[in-house]
């Protein structure tokens, strides 16, 4: 019987974030971070990945943590967990669409070794997290040689599977700001079972005022090479009345970013038809806990 071996590699473990960096810059384009491992790992052995070096971050505590802010907002350690994150309480009930989000994970393995940071640093445009923290208008906070800069979610995806990060940099958080008040939000996704891979994510965020939309953001996944804003659906609705009408043509004009392909999960023609409804049905659910939070009555929408 024959078996997949793990190429050989150099191990590492530093003591800081400062060492890491030092590490990763030094080890050149095949030094790879190892946090969960959840994807790096099987790509190594499928010869997908390529790393002459693996810097583990397993060990720094203080990347290890879940921050809830005087102001509000929210930080994310690199190394915190998903369960962490799904047993949140401050979590759940300061970003719900968030915290659904994770719980759609339900792989106990992945839950447990998993971390929210890798999952956005994989960049598969299948990630559940992605379009959640988008239209939350996150950052990722990213520590190199030269020091700490931040970037946009909507900005840190530039193809498929690839991100913003440059040689020698390392994600250590992701920082989620505090938003508008009485800003409701809402995540979505289809699949063929709890343990598969989304056929298409939707998340959607807006703030209703004397019913109309404010701040509205709209991310899908699963449609494109990467997770995107759908702007042209998001203007359309912006500063318009809340009505189903309304929100059914965003959910038309969300599709006009997407690129879908057909796979073993699902065509794309189908993906293309469902993304519609789930748009549609993401920004019903946040406005309607957008009106839930500022007691203002919402008009019945169909």
């Amino acid at each position: 019987m024959s078996t997949l071996k793990l190429p050989a590699f150099e191990y590492l473990e530093p003591a800081s974030v400062d060492e890491a960096v030092e590490l990763l810059a030094e080890g050149g384009e095949s030094a790879r971070v190892l946090a969960g491992g959840i994807d790096l790992i099987p790509g190594m052995r499928a010869g997908s990945v390529r790393a002459s070096r693996l810097v583990s971050i397993q060990h720094l505590k203080e990347l290890n943590f879940i921050r809830a802010e005087a102001d509000g907002s929210f930080e994310i350690g690199a190394m915190a967990s998903l369960h962490a994150l799904e047993r949140s309480a401050s979590l759940a009930s300061r970003f719900p669409a968030l915290h659904e989000a994770i719980r759609q994970v339900t792989s106990v393995q992945t839950k447990y070794m998993g971390t929210a940071v890798g999952n956005l640093c994989v960049g598969t445009p299948a990630s559940d997290l992605g379009p959640a923290f988008a239209v939350l208008d996150a950052e990722v906070i990213i520590a190199s040689r030269k020091g700490v800069r931040r970037t946009a979610m909507n900005e840190f995806y530039s193809a498929y599977r690839r991100t913003a990060l440059q040689q020698g940099e390392l994600v250590t958080a992701v920082r989620v700001p505090p938003g508008p008040r009485g800003r409701g939000a809402a995540f979505l996704n289809l699949l063929r079972t709890h343990a598969d891979i989304a056929k298409v994510t939707v998340s959607a965020a807006v703030s209703i005022e004397k019913g109309i939309c404010r701040g509205v953001r709209i991310a899908l996944g699963s449609v494109a090479p990467t997770m995107y804003r759908a702007r042209t659906a998001e203007a359309l609705l912006e500063g318009k009345a809340v009505t189903g009408q309304a929100l059914e043509a965003a959910g038309r004009a969300s599709l006009q970013e997407a690129a879908p392909i057909d796979d073993v999960r699902s065509t794309a023609e189908y993906r293309r038809d469902v993304s519609q409804v789930l748009v549609r049905r993401a920004l019903m659910k946040a406005a309607e806990r957008s009106a839930q939070l500022s007691g203002e009555p919402l008009p019945a929408l169909k």
